[in-house]
Formats: C-alpha cells, sequence, structure tokens
C-alpha cells in the first residue's frame, strides 16, 4: 500500500531523509522518493513516500522514536494534502495549560483538581463526570479570577498563531473546540486566529461562580459532532480535516479526522493519531499536510 511519512525535528537536519528512509527499510517499507519541505531552520522537515504493508506501521514508528527527537506523520497517500478545516482542542494543545487547573490555584484546589484533570485526559474517568465534580469545587469563585487566570497564566503554545493563519491564507476553516470554557475559548479564538469556537458555559450569578456547568455538556462525542457538522457546512468530507488534541476527549474528532495529530498528547492518544508533536511545535502540522516553509504565515 502507497504511504506518506513526514518527519520534522529540530536537530536532524540533513540527515533527517536518510533517517526516514532507513526507519522504512527497517519496518520491511520500500522508500520512493524524499521530498524537503524545510531545509533552514528553527525546524527541518520532508516528505518521504513509500510502500509497506500496514502491519509494519508500528514499527515503522517505533523506528523513527528510536532515531532521535524526530516527530512525525504516517498516513495513506491518498490522505496526504491541504486539509479544508483545522479543528483543535485548546487546554495544552492551543495553549500551554488546562484552563480549569489554573481557575483552582485561586481557590487553593489546584493540586487536587489537577489530578481529577490528568485522570480524565489519560481516559481513566468519565469526562462528563469528572468535568462536574471538578466546577463544583470552583462554587463561590469571584468571577474576577477569570480574567486574572486569563491574563497572568494562559498562553498560546509555540506555533499556533502560524498554523491557523496559514491555513486560513490557504482557504481552509479553522475551529476551537473545547471540553473548556466559553469564557476561554472566545478569547483564546481571538488571540490565536481562529474564525469560531464552542466550549462549555460555567454557571454564575452575576458576582460568583454557581458550581455548576451549562448543559448539554461538550464532551468526547460532541467534540466529533463538531468536526462532522463543520465540514458538511462547508461541503468537505471528513477525510478533508486535521484534528488535534491531548486528551481521550479528543480521541474521537481525531479517529474521525483525514489527519489526527496528537500534540505533546496522552499514550492513549498518540497510539491512535497519525501524526504526533512531542519535540518540535504546532508548525509540525503544517508539514504533515505538505506546507513548505517559505509557505508559512509568519506571526
Amino acid at each position: 500500500m502507497g504511504w506518506v511519512l513526514v518527519a520534522v525535528s529540530s536537530g536532524a537536519e540533513a540527515r533527517l531523509g536518510e533517517l526516514s528512509e532507513t526507519s522504512v527499510l527497517a519496518a520491511g517499507g520500500t522508500p520512493n522518493g524524499w521530498t524537503c519541505l524545510s531545509d533552514t531552520g528553527p525546524l527541518h522537515a520532508g516528505a518521504l513516500r513509500f510502500t509497506a504493508a500496514t502491519e509494519g506501521l508500528g514499527v515503522l514508528r517505533n523506528a523513527l522514536e528510536a532515531a532521535g527527537p524526530i516527530d512525525a506523520a504516517i498516513l495513506p497517500a491518498a490522505r496526504f494534502g491541504r486539509k479544508r478545516l483545522l479543528i483543535s482542542d485548546m487546554d495544552s494543545t492551543i495553549i500551554g495549560q488546562e484552563c480549569i487547573d489554573e481557575i483552582a490555584d485561586a481557590v487553593g484546589l489546584k493540586a487536587k483538581i489537577s489530578e481529577i484533570t490528568e485522570r480524565a485526559m489519560r481516559g481513566e474517568l468519565d469526562f462528563e463526570a469528572a468535568l462536574t465534580e471538578r466546577v463544583a469545587m470552583l462554587k463561590g469563585l469571584p468571577l474576577g479570577a477569570l480574567a486574572r487566570t486569563l491574563e497572568e497564566r494562559i498562553t498560546l503554545n509555540p506555533g499556533a498563531r502560524t498554523l491557523i493563519a496559514t491555513m486560513k491564507a490557504h482557504g481552509a476553516a479553522t475551529l476551537l473546540v473545547s471540553g473548556g470554557f466559553t469564557y476561554f475559548t472566545s478569547r483564546v479564538a481571538e488571540l490565536a486566529g481562529f474564525e469560531s469556537h464552542q466550549g462549555n458555559t460555567l454557571i454564575d450569578d452575576g458576582a460568583t461562580l454557581t458550581g455548576e456547568v451549562g448543559r448539554p455538556i461538550l464532551g468526547r462525542e460532541a467534540k466529533r459532532t463538531a468536526l462532522l457538522e463543520a465540514a458538511a457546512a462547508l461541503g468537505a468530507s471528513a477525510e478533508e480535516t486535521l484534528a488535534m488534541g491531548d486528551g481521550a476527549n479528543d480521541l474521537d474528532m481525531i479517529r474521525a479526522s483525514g489527519l489526527g495529530v496528537a500534540y505533546r498528547a496522552k499514550p492513549v492518544v498518540a497510539a491512535e493519531a497519525a501524526g504526533s508533536i512531542r519535540h518540535t511545535d504546532l508548525t509540525a502540522a503544517l508539514f504533515f499536510q505538505g506546507y513548505k516553509a517559505s509557505e508559512f504565515v509568519l506571526d
């Protein structure tokens, strides 16, 4: 079967193509030509077309990971190309934090709440139940704490604005979809450049949080639905979408997409995504679609 391997590294430089070909051969595949996507810093990237049996792909991924700090996507040749929709998780993907954990710090509950968050993102807890439990702990928190959290603690991950601006410049739609809260999705979407956003709603009494979250809760299934509905609105197929995330509640939309990308993700997510970013930055998702560095829209 025909496949494409896209490899991205901040350090492998000229050896990246050689390492990719060696890894394909070690997995029993046949390399069919390396295309350089960026031969200048800060990142080096290229695409290698190859043929291989599906059962050899796990060996290939392991060989690449052993070769060095390389981020890679392995996908069928028919799915390689620029996507018409970018749909992404927010917490720990577009931003470097989990918003609810940072809010919790204002009431001295960060350690307790972040432990629940971590277990939910690993898929060990039901997402809706875990979110309801954590929000209940925030009852009575002044609304001003949300603004302080946003201003003092929330930061975009490297490459976020370039990823979004480049895809928009080439005609893609962009949607931020989060199991977090609309207070943050609305502001992060604007900061990062997303055209639209979806999230959960924190209920308040005008001064403080009530400890409740609006229903229905946007979770794992809702993220998949958001992808399918946004693609349909564009007249696009699910294969023409790029979905990114880090936690178990992102799995359904990653599975439904044409290119699923795990960003510094939990093992259960990284194992299912076609592309994984662990070492570089979010612009690797552009290389995974075949963009060249010269086409990036820089912030």
